[in-house]
């Protein structure tokens, strides 16, 4: 009777022991970071101060600190697919949803409106005197110069996506599209004329202008093409990486590109080589950007990766 008594304090004992919470700290301590596993970095800008990060997930990160911790802001519904900052230091995107977010000078209180037309916003710029830019399907191209309460639209009547928009200065402006389209402003926007097509019925992921004359656009498989006079002619330049570059950017006034398979890359004389850098994850590449103070990179991708990359020396 002793033997059967204490099997059943011990089977109780035993009961009680499984039957207890199973300690949940380590993912209460996963979810309070800043930045989760799920989040899919589409868009990186910076005013210089500040940097914030586009998602998918309904937030924005914000970095205070050029990239060394992070915030999570609301932007409640949204998955924004580009970004800008504006010269006063306020922040710009775009969402899947049609929708124009903007933010203050320090990444934060997003607002958005609603973008009626072009129905799918692709990219977004903001110019020298802080108008709002937005180009996307159906060839069109709409400017805020109100922050979004009116909005007016050129419409070049063509089934073309235009998939880039940049303002070098106060009056030139250049936005690229499908099957190699390229439109030019040359008055502020106040009347677009197309050049020569880029060949190849070219896609371009990204296009980036140093100046009035020199140009980059990169596309599928690889390809990058280069302009010396504003977009009139292009021809080809070699991409040792092999790799699609999705984002082009400018650091250190040198020329660089995040894309397919982790690749980070610049323009080293007439070719575009790859930035070697530790633990790089074979992941797409879907935003950069050039960080103040440091000689780094910021790049971002799926899974939660943001990293800063240290740059080549000029």
């Amino acid at each position: 009777m002793r033997s059967l008594c204490v099997w059943m304090v011990g089977s109780v004992l035993g009961l009680a022991a499984c039957s207890s919470e199973p300690d949940l700290s380590s993912v209460a301590a996963a979810a309070a970071l800043p930045v989760q596993r799920h989040d899919l970095t589409q868009a990186l800008a910076t005013n210089g101060q500040v940097v914030v990060a586009g998602t998918q997930s309904g937030v924005v990160l914000v970095s205070a600190d050029q990239g060394a911790s992070w915030m999570r802001e609301p932007a409640p519904g949204a998955s924004m697919l580009g970004l800008t900052a504006c010269p006063d230091g306020s922040f710009v995107g775009i969402d899947f949803y049609s929708r124009v977010w903007s933010s203050d000078t320090r990444g934060q209180q997003w607002k958005s409106v609603k973008l009626e037309r072009p129905h799918t916003p692709l990219a977004v710029a903001c110019d020298a005197v802080g108008a709002w830019w937005i180009s996307g399907t159906g060839s069109l191209i709409a400017v805020s110069r109100d922050q979004g309460a009116s909005w007016s639209v050129t419409d070049q009547g063509e089934d073309v996506q235009y998939t880039t928009l940049q303002f070098v200065d106060k009056e030139f402006g250049v936005a690229t599209g499908e099957f190699g389209n390229v439109l030019v402003t040359e008055d502020g926007g106040t009347t677009w004329a197309k050049r020569p097509p880029v060949p190849g019925d070219f896609y371009p992921y990204a296009t980036l202008f140093a100046n009035r004359n020199d140009g980059w656009t990169s596309g599928l498989a690889g390809q990058i093409m280069q302009t010396l006079d504003g977009g009139r002619t292009w021809q080809p330049q070699n991409n040792a990486t092999g790799a699609p570059l999705y984002r082009l950017f400018m650091h250190h006034g040198v020329p660089h590109g995040v894309g397919a398979v982790g690749t980070v890359a610049r323009l080293d004389g007439d070719t575009w080589r790859a930035i070697v850098y530790p633990d790089a994850m074979p992941a797409s590449l879907g935003a950069g950007v050039s960080l103040v103070g440091p000689n780094a990179l910021l790049i971002g991708g799926p899974a939660g990766l943001l990293r800063r990359v240290a740059a080549v020396s000029n």
